[in-house]
């Protein structure tokens, strides 16, 4: 009988993809086949991720309902990875003793042995090193059914903003080889992906090695991938405006392949808040990047992350936020209170804004970068867009849902052997976060 996996996932991409490479490992050293049921599962991963807020406590409150699970099977394995701990580590374990192994981002690759040793050994494993690059060196050979696959070509982030706990729990930026990424693109081409995600906390940071030694940048990169035959779109989260460089913004320009969405967070509008940040650029500066990448690419969407409610934030300074969405008109955008993150330089800042009126400019953001997405929604009306189908629609399950280049789901009629293809759609109408259209 095969045993069986259960991963719960939170958080962004990154942790969307880990999980993946742990069910690769875990289904090539031991067999494991994945299950969306905890209580059949012999081994439970939580892929935890400390920039939610609360982080530490919702995830021991997901382990106090999987304890229930391990005292009716005490055979059961209970893991914790991801970034939450990364940060908590050991301690971990002193609230919860049932859990058997802890692992970080950078040591998922090594889940088989920490389960061998547990096994062995009767004691709780912890290992939350960062061994640079070893990871993608003892991962299997990326294994997807569908047209669209993620693929990590960094780890970590060097830039320190005050607010966030990557460089704490992923290390700093540490790149794969061109040849390691370039031959899970071709792996993932030959199994008939059509579409690629490039991910790493700061993927526009890429700085890789050739086998000659040479470096090479992000812009290299994209164009060496666009080249492969059998790829026909490229996509890439997250980024950071310092490293937006003049020769990735002229990729826009020669690579059509590289889609007209660009995920480009900035934070705040407010030059005080950014330089508390440390975020190392100003409003102006970004909006002259957004310029340059608008005269490369005239249809470009692009989206952005927004913190409200950062400590110190005033009124004026929302409202320098405010005039940047409006500047920019930002499509559909990520966008959250605050929330101190331990072991951050944030966190030790004075914050004596009520709860209240943080909650109240959320809302005024959030509002207006819905009108902004409906705008471009609105936009879409009546033309006909290259879509890549992903899968059975969410809304109706006898449609097909595809995504356009600009990063919109258009629902439609079609048939399964759609999947992983590229269709054209005409848009017919506009629904709330997404389109509905027709095969043309």
């Amino acid at each position: 009988m095969l045993k069986k996996l259960y991963i719960k996932t939170f958080g962004c991409q990154m942790n969307e993809y880990d999980s993946d490479k742990m069910a690769d490992v875990l289904r090539v050293a031991e067999g494991l086949e994945q299950t969306d049921k905890p209580d059949e599962a012999d081994v439970i991963l939580l892929n935890t991720c400390s920039i939610r807020e609360k982080a530490e406590e919702k995830v021991f409150s997901d382990l106090g309902r999987v304890r229930e699970l391990k005292l009716a099977n005490p055979n059961l394995l209970i893991g914790v990875g991801g970034c939450v701990a990364s940060q908590e580590g050991a301690a971990i374990l002193q609230r919860a003793p049932y859990v058997d192994v802890v692992f970080g981002p950078q040591t998922l690759h090594r889940l088989p042995q920490l389960l061998a040793a547990r096994r062995a050994t009767g004691r709780p494993q912890v290992d939350i090193s960062f061994p640079e690059v070893e990871k993608f060196d003892h991962l299997p050979t990326p294994q997807t059914t569908l047209g669209t696959a993620f693929v990590s070509i960094m780890e970590g982030c060097s830039k320190y903003c005050t607010f966030c706990v990557v460089p704490y729990t992923r290390g700093e930026e540490v790149s794969r080889p061109l040849a390691d990424v370039m031959r899970d693109v071709e792996a993932l081409v030959a199994q008939g992906v059509k579409e690629v995600t490039l991910l790493g906390q700061n993927v526009n940071a890429y700085c890789g090695t050739t086998d000659d030694g040479e470096m090479v940048d992000f812009a290299f990169l994209l164009q060496a991938i666009a080249t492969l035959e059998g790829i026909g779109r490229i996509r890439y989260s997250t980024s950071h405006p310092k490293e937006m460089t003049q020769r990735l913004i002229d990729v826009y320009a020669t690579t059509p392949k590289l889609v007209s969405h660009l995920h480009l967070p900035v934070q705040s509008g407010s030059d005080r808040i950014l330089a508390a940040m440390k975020r190392g650029h100003t409003a102006l500066e970004y909006k002259s990047i957004i310029r340059r990448v608008r005269a490369a690419r005239p249809d470009i969407c692009v989206t952005s992350d927004f913190i409200v409610g950062f400590p110190g934030e005033t009124e004026q300074d929302f409202a320098a936020t405010m005039k940047l969405i409006d500047d920019v008109g930002f499509d559909n955008s990520f966008s959250f209170l605050y929330s101190p993150r331990p072991g951050t330089p944030a966190a030790e800042l004075h914050d004596d804004t009520p709860h209240t009126i943080k909650a109240a400019r959320l809302k005024r953001l959030q509002d207006r970068i819905m009108e902004q997405e409906a705008v471009v929604a609105q936009s879409m009306l009546g033309t006909t867009q290259r879509a890549l189908v992903e899968g059975v629609s969410k809304k109706d399950s006898q449609e097909m849902a595809a995504r356009t280049d600009n990063n919109r789901v258009v629902n439609f009629s079609g048939t399964p052997e759609l999947i992983g293809q590229f269709v054209e759609v005409k848009i017919t109408q506009v629904v709330r976060h997404t389109l509905r259209g027709e095969l043309v």
